[in-house]
C-alpha cells in the first residue's frame, strides 16, 4: 500500500489491467476520518490484546487442555488474522489518506480476508459439534475428541479454506477492468473487486456462490442442527438446573456465532442485491462483519466462560502455574 495521487492505471499485455486500486473510508465523513480513527483503534486494540490473551491463558494453564480451549485457540488465531489483515489499509487510509494500493496486494489481502473468514465459520461449527458432544454424550466425549482428531479438524479447516479460494484471485486476474478503480471499502473484498470489470463476471458469480453456500451456508446449517439436537438433549434432563447449566455452557459460543454470522450474510446480500443500498449502511456493515467479531469474541468468552475468568484472574494476580 502507498499514498499516489496518480490515475493507477496501465495497460498489461492484452488487458486492460489496474496497477492499482483506491480503497475508500466511510463516504461523506472523509474529514472526519482522523475522529472516527479513534474507536477503530480501540477495537484493533481489543483483538490484538484480547486474542493474545486468550492463546496465553489457554498455553498457561494445564486445565484448559480440553478441545473446547483447543478450537477456542484456534478462533484467536483466525481473529488475530482477520484483523492484521485490514489493519494497515484501514489505519493508513484514516490516518494519511493512503488510498492506494496494488493490484497483486490487493488481491492477496482479499484472499487471505476470504480464507480467515471460512475458517471461522468452520471453526465455530467444530466448537458446535465440540457442545453437542459433550453434552449428548459427557462419557464419550474424551474418547471422540482426543487431540490427535481435533488437531486433524484443524488441518482439514485450513486445506478447505486454502483449496476452495485458491481461483479466486487467478478468476479476477483474467478479467479486463475499465476506467472505475475504487474500491468500496478500506479493504479488499471479492464482489467490490469483481464489479469493478467490464468483461463477463459469470464465472466469478457463479464460482463465489457456489463455494459460499458449500462451505459457510453448510456450516451455518450444521450448527443450526447441532443446536437443536442440543435443545433435544437438554430438555430430557431430569432437573432444571442440569438443564440451564448444560445451557450455560453454549451461551459463548451462540454469541459468537451471532457476531459473526449475522453482519456476514448481511454483507453477502448488500453485495448480490443491494444496488440502490446507501454507501454508508453497505460500508458499516462491512466494517461490522471484519473487525467486531475479533474484538469481541474474547470479551465474550472472558466474561461468560468460567475457566478462562478464573485462569485470567490468577495470571492477574500473578500466581505460579504450578498452582494452576
Amino acid at each position: 500500500m502507498e499514498h499516489d495521487s496518480r490515475t493507477p492505471w496501465e495497460l498489461n499485455g492484452s488487458f486492460h489491467q489496474p496497477s492499482a486500486f483506491l480503497m475508500m473510508g466511510i463516504p461523506g465523513l472523509e474529514a472526519l476520518h482522523p475522529w472516527i480513527s479513534i474507536p477503530f483503534c480501540a477495537l484493533y486494540l481489543s483483538a490484538l490484546l484480547g486474542n493474545c490473551v486468550i492463546l496465553f491463558i489457554v498455553g498457561r494453564t494445564p486445565s484448559l487442555r480440553e478441545p473446547m480451549y483447543y478450537f477456542l485457540s484456534m478462533l484467536a488465531v483466525t481473529d488475530l488474522g482477520l484483523a492484521l489483515c485490514t489493519l494497515p489499509t484501514t489505519l493508513g487510509l484514516f490516518w494519511f489518506g493512503a488510498r492506494r494500493i496494488a493490484f497483486d496486494a490487493c488481491l492477496a489481502q482479499m484472499y487471505f480476508i476470504h480464507i480467515l473468514s471460512f475458517i471461522e465459520s468452520s471453526v465455530l461449527l467444530a466448537m458446535a459439534f465440540d457442545r453437542f458432544i459433550a453434552i449428548s454424550h459427557p462419557l464419550r466425549h474424551a474418547a471422540i475428541l482426543t487431540k490427535g482428531t481435533v488437531l486433524k479438524i484443524g488441518l482439514a479447516i485450513v486445506l478447505r479454506g486454502v483449496l476452495s479460494l485458491l481461483p479466486i484471485p487467478f478468476l479476477l486476474k483474467r478479467l479486463t477492468y475499465c476506467g472505475r478503480t475504487e474500491l468500496s471499502h478500506s479493504f479488499c473484498f471479492h464482489p467490490d473487486i469483481m464489479n469493478l470489470a467490464c468483461a463477463d463476471i459469470k464465472v466469478n458469480v457463479f464460482y463465489g456462490m457456489i463455494i459460499l453456500l458449500s462451505t459457510v451456508g453448510t456450516d451455518f446449517v450444521f450448527i443450526v442442527l447441532s443446536y437443536i439436537l442440543i435443545i433435544r438433549t437438554v430438555v430430557g434432563l431430569t432437573t432444571k438446573e442440569e438443564c440451564l447449566k448444560a445451557l450455560n455452557t453454549c451461551v459463548s459460543h451462540i454469541c459468537a456465532v451471532l457476531v459473526f454470522f449475522i453482519p456476514m450474510i448481511g454483507l453477502s446480500m448488500i453485495h448480490r442485491f443491494g444496488r440502490n443500498v446507501p454507501p454508508l449502511v453497505n460500508t458499516l456493515v462491512a466494517y461490522t462483519y471484519l473487525i467486531i467479531p475479533p474484538a469481541l469474541n474474547p470479551l465474550i468468552y472472558s466474561i461468560k466462560c468460567t475457566h478462562i475468568r478464573e485462569a485470567l484472574l490468577r495470571a492477574l494476580c500473578r500466581k505460579p502455574a504450578s498452582d494452576w
